[in-house]
């Protein structure tokens, strides 16, 4: 049976000896130890003493995210929780460095001989400049970030966040690291049987991971992931290469590409948002909007809005925000996403958020032999912390953009 807690391997996947991939599962675990052991601990020490503390200093209780944040960061057992998340954030991308730097030659090469066996299309334009928002910092302590480039047709951040992003996600993404595309997937496959797109785009794409379960779904389909680093879309396209699957890949910013209008049948993001800015949001669900074809559908998949949330959850998942270089995070949840989108020029009825089961949990259920309602209903385990700790669905904001009919009418 497939292991879902062991990642699958392909052609440019770094290899780890014995001592690299044993430093790599420590890593995943004691990531899995502080989420399950430490991050417990906070629910009482809140509760306890620290919320006590916070009314008889105040004279009222905690209101919200930031006033727990303000009674919890002098608190001990806070403390140690915090630092040891950040410890084990920067030692997961270190223990998986340390693989891709003996290899890159090797990984170097092997990325440009599957891109050029492969009839997909690869673009990376002259003198492309990046937005300050992605190269300002390390976004999840990432060394080099998204765009760092060591050497020529260099594809090694990319290697580092393929193989990190698993370790960080403790396996919960899938032997692919997919399990955000394949869940939207599935979503379209039960709820929309009949859609069909022609051609996908897959905004903020990183190194494909939720751009090829797009291609499986619609073998028929022209899919295309974007992404502004040039050295993830290299190893994106490498990489689906080498999977067997013929998606093309471009160094693209989300908020102003180079398609044409109505080029898109389905225009979809996976963890993007969070990662731009206030000024950008905006841009890219009006650039949604002006690539969608009549019809067509805008899904951006993610974490729940803070509306969706209580204030300790809040807390709890904004620590992203001050820890690890998410300094978007919490004001993305902030915003009014709906409202953007009405103001991107889509139809307020047709903008919606919904729980998109994760793919990895249903796989598990269907092996136990669950019922799909008992599968689905996965969807209703309560938030945990980080990026890729959803509990039991992925938050999804879709959107459609008017027919020509409708507009008529």
């Amino acid at each position: 049976m497939l292991n879902t807690f062991q990642q699958a391997s392909h052609p440019v996947l770094p290899t780890a000896t014995a001592d690299e991939h044993a430093r790599q599962e420590f890593a995943k675990s004691f990531k899995g130890f502080i989420q399950s052991s430490l991050l417990p601990g906070l629910f009482p020490v809140y509760g306890g003493r620290v919320s006590k503390a916070f009314e008889k200093a105040h004279g009222r209780a905690p209101q919200d995210r930031r006033d727990i944040r303000t009674g919890m960061v002098d608190d001990l057992y806070f403390q140690h929780y915090a630092a040891a998340n950040r410890i084990a954030q920067e030692l997961l991308w270190e223990s998986v460095n340390v693989s891709v730097d003996r290899q890159l030659p090797e990984l170097n090469a092997k990325a440009a001989e599957l891109s050029a066996a492969t009839k997909a299309q690869l673009v990376i334009p002259e003198g492309f400049e990046p937005p300050r928002y992605v190269t300002a910092l390390d976004i999840h302590c990432m060394p080099g970030g998204y765009c760092s480039e060591v050497c020529e047709n260099d594809i090694s951040v990319g290697a580092l966040y393929d193989r990190g992003v698993f370790l960080y996600a403790m396996g919960y993404t899938g032997p692919d690291n997919d399990d955000m595309g394949r869940s939207v997937v599935n979503y379209l496959k039960r709820r929309m049987p009949d859609f069909q797109p022609r051609r996908i785009l897959d905004m903020g794409c990183t190194v494909g991971h939720s751009t090829l379960p797009y291609k499986e779904l619609f073998p028929e389909a022209e899919v295309w992931g974007i992404d502004v680093g040039g050295p993830v879309v290299r190893y994106a396209h490498a990489r689906a290469a080498g999977m067997g699957l013929e998606v093309n890949f471009a160094q693209m910013n989300a908020e102003e590409t180079t398609f044409p209008n109505g080029h898109f049948d389905l225009v979809v993001s996976h963890i993007l948002l969070h990662e731009t800015s206030g000024k950008a949001m905006p841009k890219i669900f009006a650039e949604a909007h002006r690539l969608l074809a009549p019809g067509g559908l805008m899904i951006h998949a993610d974490l729940p809005p803070f509306d969706l949330m209580d204030p300790f959850t809040q807390f709890i998942l904004d620590n992203e925000t001050w820890y690890n270089n998410e300094p978007f995070w919490g004001a993305m949840r902030d915003m009014d996403q709906i409202d953007l989108a009405e103001r991107a020029g889509f139809d307020r009825a047709t903008v919606k958020f919904d729980t998109a089961p994760m793919a990895v949990m249903e796989f598990a259920a269907a092996a136990e032999g669950y019922s799909q309602e008992a599968s689905e209903a996965v969807a209703d385990r309560e938030f945990t912390a980080g990026e890729f700790a959803p509990g039991g669905g992925w938050e999804v904001l879709i959107a459609r953009k008017a027919d020509a009919q409708a507009k008529a009418a």
